[in-house]
């Protein structure tokens, strides 16, 4: 009498647990955050929003529109290195952010907040926190005191746009080496001692439990307009190499008596100064002052007699227009010069008979200059870098740069240079890097550039046309050529690019002589191509541009939308990264066009593809992509996302962005929002902001998941699955009870384990009675006994073959079938369901095939279900298609309807896999 009891406890927590299974989640989706690692796309920023990084940080996450914290931060990976988050969150609890303990910078843009001691607990590789509002008026923030105390590795700490008028005594880190308060209500020097009394020795009244911070390398209080005041020593013991006063109204005087102890470096940008801060430079010995941006128009001989310590100086954007006769004889020590976007031209005319053994660099960019005189720079002869950028120089001897045997770098971009004089870099020996880009250069052979033996970078540029001729640089590493209509590589003796590494051609069109030979780039492994027709990569002419590239890393293509139609990708074995922008792919079906493009590239990681005009993408676009790690969507419009798409979401890559996507609106994308939220090892950004279209006059910008959610079924066939297995089970149970016996029960019991193994994430036993389970029908028998049973049975070199259960040898006499089969799928490592158009009719093999698909569900990692097709099958004639791509793997489908079986490596294949099965199932 119990027993009817204990069916319906069974079966109400197992048809719960059914019509909840379409509600489970395993969501990769994070609304308003980027999750990306910048080592696979350096400028993936271009594309997508994220915060800037420290050097030597990659694996990030910027989340932006933060109201509720902790729910932002479950869809965060516990292994991101950086963390940025901007939004309103007005309390941030103690051990906010304990989970990610290899966090290595972290971003907070919350509005006001209120932070407790504990807020950065567990933050034990914590180097970089910076707190940050941008707006025009500050915020307050209350800091406790040892809210810092965790953070014994932080090396870097920034308030941007915060006042913290109500904060006293925080106590700093000692490994502390950067601090920047800027934009905040500072009004003089003094507040910082009672803001951070370890910062100043002996500026707090009682003794602090922390060390001293011995040494801060940058202190950082640029934009504090309100910050006029020093204070009597208010700065009392401080060490410092660097100050940064940039945009504020102190004067430079009033730091003689803050009482610094040391200091290296001044910045002074944009303060208004109208002479050298002489006396301050004298009295800490600066080795480096930065005042540009100023109105310091005359240099005084007085003032530069105080700054003979000085290495480096910067006098930019002052309205210099002369120098003083002594000014390189007063700065001896000088080794960079910067004074760029002054008024020292037409002529340059620097101080003669004088020289200057120390100067390094020299920048004299935008600086109207029309002439450089004869040996112009003889009183450098130790010059290494040289930049005269934006003038209006027109003619270049090797006499205007005589005496600079020394120099590596010289950017002459964006000036009016016509022609190269023959041996003009003939006094440059030393010369490695050369700029000439945006110059009126209509021809440039070898010949031009020769005099320099380790010319490796060379950036060459015209505004209308260029032609280049060899013989080329024989140490050339990087390459950069610029014309607007169009670059002509004359090859008469096809000499190649031996060691190239980067190149970069920006144009609208490429030409090469038409009795010229190929142009080989054996070495190069980073090539860009802006405004280029694709006829350049196309088959007909790639063998004359690019014909073999065995070690090309990354392409990235740009065209200037035109058509597609003969692009090829061939002899790029090792390309990883490519992106493909501005280019019309609707000349042919784009399913066809990019399985074409892409199948040539084995290795490929990264592949970005903007403003291309795709159409509709299948999944034909992508098979035999298996090592890709991020796919990148950008400014398309009227995307469509073909449903056979799903074949591919076990190997879908680790990321995937949609960025200004407008998608068709079309039920067949259905499958794209549960794919977002149920792609355990992928990422997917930007689905949430997208809009969909419903033809090409509707600008309604409707959401996309919007739109399916309300127009179309979730997951039609896998609903009508769940609700046709409910109604089957209703049915048994009630007919259940009328019977006086429970043949039934077993069933029951079975599949409500199931269900109960799913939910507490328990583990199935490790022990099983048969290999595999083979569900086939009536008309297959001959075949499976035949052929399939004998080669799987077959001793193997050990000397053990597979335990085959087959229903008629293996099924009890007299026992009930359906107990039978529920538990041979359950002592069965594996299912092998034989599939051909017999089976589908068969109501035993959809029973069969239908149970293994919901043990599959319910416990996936452990349930196994392999398929043999006998014939070829309609995806529409199985109704599970769907349902199992999302599943499967495609190791786990075999195809033998081709005739002729190689037996030999099937059924090793097979055993293989089927043995792999069992070992995923027992560990």
């Amino acid at each position: 009498m119990e027993r009817p009891l204990l069916s319906f406890t069974l079966l109400s927590p197992l048809l719960l647990g059914l019509m909840s299974l379409g509600r489970m989640s395993w969501a990769w989706t994070a609304p308003d955050c980027t999750i990306a690692d910048s080592s696979l796309l350096p400028n993936i920023s271009y594309y997508i929003p994220f915060c800037s990084l420290a050097p030597g940080l990659h694996l990030f996450a910027s989340c932006s529109n933060v109201k509720d914290l902790a729910q932002t931060l479950t869809a965060v990976p516990r292994d991101i290195e950086a963390l940025c988050l901007q939004g309103t969150v007005p309390f941030l609890p103690a051990d906010a952010f304990g989970h990610f303990t290899t966090l290595q910078l972290l971003r907070l843009q919350l509005g006001t907040i209120s932070i407790t001691s504990g807020t950065f607990q567990g933050l034990n590789q914590l180097q970089h926190l910076s707190f940050e509002h941008h707006a025009p008026c500050c915020l307050s923030l209350f800091l406790p005191p040892d809210a810092l105390e965790h953070l014994r590795l932080l090396n870097t700490l920034s308030f941007h746009g915060y006042c913290l008028n109500y904060s006293q005594n925080i106590q700093l880190p000692i490994s502390l080496r950067h601090l920047t308060v800027r934009h905040s209500c500072l009004i003089e020097l003094r507040e910082l001692q009672g803001l951070f009394p370890n910062l100043v020795p002996g500026s707090s009244p009682t003794t602090s439990p922390s060390p001293w911070t011995s040494f801060l390398e940058e202190l950082d209080l640029s934009a504090n307009l309100q910050l006029s005041q020093v204070g009597n020593r208010a700065l009392d013991g401080l060490q410092l190499r660097s100050l940064r006063l940039d945009g504020t109204p102190l004067s430079a005087l009033d730091l003689l008596g803050s009482g610094l102890l040391h200091l290296d470096s001044l910045s002074l940008e944009g303060t208004r100064t109208e002479r050298l801060p002489g006396n301050v430079t004298r009295y800490f010995e600066l080795v480096a002052l930065d005042l540009g941006r100023n109105q310091i128009q005359n240099l005084e001989d007085e003032d530069l007699l105080s700054c003979q310590s000085l290495e480096f100086l910067s006098l930019h954007a002052n309205g210099l227009q002369l120098l003083p006769s002594r000014f390189l004889n007063d700065l001896p020590q000088l080794q960079r010069l910067n004074l760029s976007m002054n008024k020292l031209g037409p002529t340059l005319v620097l101080p003669e008979g004088l020289v200057s053994s120390n100067l390094r660099v020299l920048d004299l960019s935008h600086n109207e200059l029309c002439v450089l005189p004869y040996r112009a720079f003889s009183s450098l002869p130790q010059l290494q870098e040289l930049r005269l950028s934006g003038n209006n120089i027109s003619n270049l001897s090797s006499e205007s740069l005589e005496g600079l045997r020394w120099l590596k770098t010289l950017d002459l971009s964006w000036n009016q240079i016509k022609t190269l004089k023959p041996g003009w870099l003939s006094s440059l020996p030393a010369l490695t890097s050369l700029n000439l880009l945006g110059t009126h250069l209509e021809h440039i052979s070898g010949k031009q550039l020769q005099g320099p033996q380790k010319l490796s970078h060379l950036q060459l540029g015209s505004l209308e046309m260029l032609e280049i001729y060899p013989p080329w640089p024989p140490a050339l590493l990087s390459l950069e050529v610029r014309a607007d209509v169009y670059i002509q590589f004359g090859v008469p003796s096809g000499e190649p690019f031996l060691f190239l590494e980067n190149l970069t051609l920006q144009t609208s069109n490429m030409l090469l002589q038409l009795d010229n030979n190929t142009i080989h780039f054996p070495s190069l492994r980073h090539l860009t191509l802006r405004g280029c027709s694709p006829y350049i990569l196309s088959g007909h002419q790639s063998h004359r541009f690019f014909p073999q590239l065995p070690l090309l890393e990354h392409l990235h293509f740009w065209s200037d939308h035109e058509g597609a139609d003969d692009l090829h990708l061939f002899g790029m074995p090792s390309l990883r990264v490519l992106e493909l922008g501005d280019l019309d792919f609707l000349c042919q079906p784009t399913s066809v066009k990019l399985e074409k493009l892409l199948k040539e590239l084995p290795q490929l990681q990264v592949l970005v593809l903007s403003n291309l005009n795709l159409g509709n993408l299948s999944a034909s676009s992508f098979r035999g992509l298996g090592p890709l790690r991020l796919l990148l969507l950008n400014s398309e419009w009227a995307l469509g996302l073909d449903s056979s798409l799903q074949e591919l979401i076990p190997q879908m890559p680790q990321y995937v962005y949609f960025s200004d996507i407008t998608f068709t609106c079309q039920c067949e994308s259905s499958w794209v929002g549960p794919w977002a939220t149920q792609a355990p090892n992928t990422f997917v950004y930007g689905l949430e902001k997208s809009i969909c279209m419903a033809n090409a006059s509707d600008y309604s910008k409707t959401p996309l998941l919007s739109f399916l959610s309300g127009h179309c079924s979730h997951d039609p066939e896998f609903q009508s699955f769940l609700t046709s297995f409910t109604l089957v089970f209703l049915l048994i149970f009630l007919s259940l009870l009328g019977c006086p016996k429970w043949p039934w029960l077993h069933y029951l019991q079975t599949l409500f384990h199931a269900w109960w193994w799913k939910l507490g994430g328990w583990r199935p036993r490790n022990q099983f009675h048969y290999d595999v389970f083979i569900s086939y029908c009536e008309q297959d028998r001959a075949w499976v006994l035949k052929e399939l049973v004998p080669a799987l049975e077959k001793p193997l070199p050990v000397g053990e073959g597979l335990r085959l259960c087959l229903p008629e040898r293996d099924f009890g006499v007299g026992q009930d079938r359906m107990d039978a089969m529920v538990a041979s799928m359950e002592s069965s490592r594996a299912t092998l369901c034989v599939l051909s158009c017999q089976a589908l009719g068969s109501p035993w093999c959809n029973l069969e095939l239908r149970l293994a698909t919901y043990h599959l569900m319910a416990k996936p990692g452990t349930a196994r279900l392999l398929l043999l097709f006998l014939e070829p099958i309609d995806r529409r004639q199985l109704h599970s298609y769907h349902r199992l791509a999302r599943w499967l793997q495609k190791e786990d489908y075999f195809d033998v309807s081709q005739g002729r079986i190689e037996w030999d490596a099937f059924s090793e294949k097979l055993r293989k896999r089927l043995r792999k099965a069992g070992q995923e199932r027992e560990d």
